[in-house]
């Protein structure tokens, strides 16, 4: 008797600390490859429009270098694809390896890229292969990370378990934006001679350290019983893709409930970033406001994960979208007043009532799928969602601005009517932190 009464405990102790190196090393990793990924839109912000399309009208050449940001979000899908049919074929971790190095190199390379004054055109050319490269890695990053944290939890801290990896994007964009605002202090010839290629080159170095993390990690146990179960029936492996299409629902659901969560996300970082800068708030301090409200918002993310946890998935993320369709006026009106302040507040409000649908949305997107198809269902399902709603609103919504005489209402219309259409298929979508995670659909 004794020796079961002392056993029990011990496997429990190690499972939960295993649990928390698995959901360390997704927040890490997942933080690694947003600071790659974002820092893009801050130097496609900043820096992009004057270095690789030199010789255009100013928002000409902004909406030119959102173009290269939203071929990104093209290729995450599939990334998603790709990484998530190996995933659920040979395994979690060893995807989540790949995809690191690829998004670290890529990142590097792009700090090496020559400007338009060099090599004219092909500078662009080469800016978009490479952004294509980190668009698939995050696309393979986020749904094997996701899914590491989900399968390794406590059923009923799923929510907050998974919602560790979407803290990561704004630990990223806090690491992006410090870095890229230390050298925007650089003078403005420095800065884009040299200044913005560091934070890409610094990639490199979190690259090992990201590495080093993740090579100490388990296999995910669900992933790892339902394959021997599989194998145990002599059931034939289906594709995962197949079996995700062949119930498509989920996928569509999934693709438009978290559209606008993205579209408003990225606006943050550009659009917004290029808005307040145009009307008078000095570029350094609103890339450090920024950075400081990304902060704050990383214990939002996970305090909305936990809520989901408590009160499911779908009134948390709906809360959110509908205070920051109500909150897009004030915001603005802030961040065109030309003061760091009243940025800082405009950025800070913005992500904190973000985080509520930003917080749950990794559980609440991986829970739809069974253990064999998950990596893929949730990959692109979750990527497609990037697509349609990040990839490709910052150019539009510059465009909208640009062509209303830079009037603001059109904007501010677009991505309230972004927000109500995934308001609605959310409403539309099962509540699903109470699913069965071992079931093999």
């Amino acid at each position: 008797m004794s020796g079961h009464t002392t056993l029990a405990p011990a496997g429990t102790a190690a499972k939960r600390k295993e649990a928390r190196t698995v959901i360390l090393s997704s927040y890490l990793g997942s933080t690694i490859e947003f600071y790659d990924f974002l820092l893009y839109a801050t130097a496609a912000a900043v820096a992009f429009p004057k270095v690789f399309f030199a010789g255009t009208d100013e928002w000409v050449g902004v909406v030119a270098a959102y173009a290269t940001f939203a071929a990104g979000y093209v290729a995450r899908p599939l990334g998603g694809v790709i990484f998530g049919h190996f995933g659920d074929k040979v395994g979690r971790k060893g995807m989540l390896i790949i995809s690191m190095a690829m998004m670290g190199i890529a990142s590097t390379l792009i700090g090496v890229i020559p400007g338009a004054g060099v090599i004219g055109p092909w500078g662009a050319v080469i800016l978009v292969l490479l952004r294509v490269c980190q668009g698939i890695a995050v696309g393979g990053e986020w749904g094997g990370a996701a899914l590491m944290a989900l399968e390794h939890a406590d059923p009923k801290r799923r929510g907050f378990a998974a919602s560790f990896v979407n803290a990561g994007a704004p630990t990223g964009a806090v690491l992006g934006t410090l870095v890229m605002g230390a050298f925007s202090a650089l003078p403005q010839d420095a800065f884009l001679a040299w200044g913005w290629r560091v934070p890409f080159l610094l990639s490199f170095v979190l690259l090992i350290v990201g590495m080093f993390v993740r090579l100490r990690v388990s296999e995910s146990p669900i992933f790892a019983e339902a394959v021997a179960k599989e194998e145990a029936q002599g059931a034939k492996r289906k594709i995962p893709l197949l079996d995700v299409l062949r119930r498509p629902k989920a996928l569509i659901m999934i693709m438009f409930a978290g559209a606008a969560g993205f579209g408003l996300q990225v606006v943050l970082p550009t659009f917004s970033v290029t808005y307040a800068v145009s009307k008078g708030a000095p570029q350094q301090g609103v890339l450090y406001a920024f950075a400081g409200a990304s902060a704050i918002s990383i214990v939002f993310v996970l305090l909305g994960g936990r809520l989901s946890d408590r009160f499911g998935r779908r009134p948390v993320m709906i809360a959110g979208l509908a205070l920051f369709i109500a909150y897009l006026f004030p915001m603005f009106g802030m961040l065109g007043s030309g003061n760091v302040g009243l940025v800082f507040l405009a950025f800070t409000v913005a992500l904190i009532l973000h985080s509520s649908l930003y917080g749950p949305l990794a559980a609440f997107v991986s829970e739809q799928f069974g253990t064999t198809s998950r990596y893929t269902g949730a990959a692109v399902g979750y990527q497609l969602a990037t697509l349609i709603g990040a990839g490709f609103t910052p150019g539009i919504i510059a465009g909208l601005y640009k062509d209303s005489g830079q009037n603001i209402l059109p904007v501010v219309v677009f991505l309230s009517v972004m927000a109500l259409v995934s308001i609605v298929f959310i409403t539309l979508t099962r509540e699903s932190k109470n699913n069965d995670l071992t079931t093999v659909r």
